[in-house]
């Protein structure tokens, strides 16, 4: 069996072909953790889960890296403005790290929430200014970047003159230079499209490290390259990422490991489409900007109902991911009801009872599917043959087909593979006794609340004593009451 991917460097289907086999080294950038994960996270999250989980089907032994920007990251993706995680920590009056935890604490949840399985290795920039720092002194020493004061910058025009800057993106070097001439000579920059590897820190700037240079910190694109080089090695088989991402930066880090190690670190660059909502680009200006916590609990204006973690999965595997996904409440409606119907299928399938002859043909199945995952990760087709299978299985549960032993045994074990342990789908019905699970411990703390109120004191001690004799914790606070098991 043999992977197919997309190659965005070479914009064609290419068979995967790993480095050392059966080793394979990926890297896929992680979040930028100032606020609570969105739609737009769940995307390259659930995309490269089912690469992950495909390669291990594969045999493949995998290092799966997905960096946690913490630190660079500024206002306006590029070099200048406020680092954002250190604007939430002055607004909020707390350590740049608190907000970090806070924030990665709830991505964290919210991906064990949709299935997505945890990375080998999962680096934080702020634990590798050490690395970060090297790698810059070996641009430096290559002859490809400049300091000015105090700033470290990547001389672009001087690399392009050997190399390709925008061979990723399909960009050139004369169209940057078009577009950006009126802003040539702006700060302390040699040309406006020339990108920060380390940045002099303000005064003001809370997140700041020595460095050969000056104090301060590195820039954005700089610590995928390090982290990439770091746990892979200086060249690796796939690099993923949203489509967002393709321009400036994975392009300035095709750059900056051409500028540190004389070669081009990637072979394989896959990146998954946007989605919008209702046709229009995500944003909180347009008031349609929507948090996955959101989403689970239906607490935003747009949404018509509370939409489980599945639905979400279901939903963005619905569509291959190199195309646009546009998000409505139409859509994950008729996902949920795709769901719903899918594991429905799946449930009758654990029940049937082995005929003795087969009515209908299903060892196809388990090929079918292969070939379309194996196509590029062509999770549609996958999903729309389980339910060709379906329907033979609700036929047999009518009483209307019948299958034998050995085809019984296939068909539960293909279906098991794929909507479990490749597609990462998983019934909601957990989901949902949690969640009155959940709502029912509030309802009898929310009495003992009232019980103190009302100064009944025997009501009052008797659930607090019941719950903790359950494996209850509770504490009460100045707003209610917490509670853990």
């Amino acid at each position: 069996m043999e992977l197919q991917v997309y190659n965005t460097l070479t914009r064609k289907k290419e068979v995967f072909k790993p480095l050392h086999a059966p080793n394979v080294g990926m890297y896929v950038c992680g979040p930028t953790v100032y606020g609570d994960p969105h739609l737009g996270h769940a995307r390259p999250a659930i995309t490269f889960d089912i690469l992950f989980r495909t390669l291990k089907y594969l045999g493949y032994k995998v290092r799966y890296v997905r960096n946690i920007t913490d630190v660079g990251h500024l206002e306006n993706d590029a070099d200048s403005g406020e680092d954002k995680i250190a604007k939430k920590a002055r607004l909020e009056q707390i350590e740049p790290m608190e907000v970090v935890q806070y924030y990665l604490n709830r991505y964290h949840k919210a991906m064990e929430a949709l299935g997505v399985l945890p990375p080998s290795i999962e680096p934080h920039a702020s634990g590798h200014i050490i690395e970060q720092i090297e790698f810059i002194q070996k641009i430096f020493d290559n002859g490809w970047a400049y300091e000015s004061e105090g700033s470290v910058y990547f001389d672009v025009e001087k690399y392009a003159k050997q190399h390709h800057y925008g061979k990723l993106s399909g960009r050139n070097i004369d169209e940057l230079l078009e577009t950006t001439r009126d802003l040539d000579g702006q700060e302390e920059k040699r040309n406006s499209f020339d990108f920060a590897l380390w940045k002099k820190a303000a005064p003001e700037h809370i997140m700041h490290w020595r460095s050969p240079w000056s104090e301060g910190f590195p820039g954005w694109h700089l610590e995928c390259s390090a982290m990439g080089t770091k746990y892979l090695g200086e060249q690796f088989d796939i690099h993923g990422g949203g489509m967002d991402l393709l321009f400036p930066h994975h392009e300035c880090e095709i750059a900056q490991s051409v500028g540190a190690t004389g070669k081009e670190s990637v072979r394989y660059w896959l990146h998954n489409n946007m989605i919008t909502i209702n046709g229009k680009k995500m944003g909180k200006s347009l008031g349609n900007f929507i948090t996955l916590e959101e989403f689970f609990t239906g607490a935003h204006p747009i949404l018509a109902q509370a939409y489980t973690p599945m639905t979400i999965r279901f939903f963005i595997l619905q569509a291959h991911y190199r195309s646009t996904v546009d998000f409505s409440n139409e859509a994950l409606q008729a996902s949920e009801k795709g769901l719903e119907r899918l594991l429905e299928g799946y449930a009758r399938l654990q029940k049937l009872q082995p005929a003795g002859v087969s009515t209908v043909e299903v060892k196809g199945l388990k090929s079918k599917c292969e070939e379309a995952l194996l196509d590029d990760l062509n999770t549609p087709i996958v999903i729309s043959q389980l339910f060709e299978a379906i329907k033979h299985i609700n036929a047999a549960t009518d009483g209307k087909a019948t299958f034998n032993a050995e085809d019984l045994q296939e068909l539960q074990a293909t279906f098991k593979l794929f909507v479990e342990d490749l597609l990462g789908l998983q019934s909601t019905a957990n989901e949902t006794s949690n969640e009155a699970y959940k709502k029912a411990v509030d309802l009898l703390l929310e009495i003992r609340l009232q019980a103190k109120q009302n100064k009944d004191w025997a009501t009052s001690d008797k659930i607090r004593k019941q719950l903790a004799e359950y494996g209850f914790q509770v504490k009460d606070t100045k707003d209610g009451f917490e509670w853990s098991l």
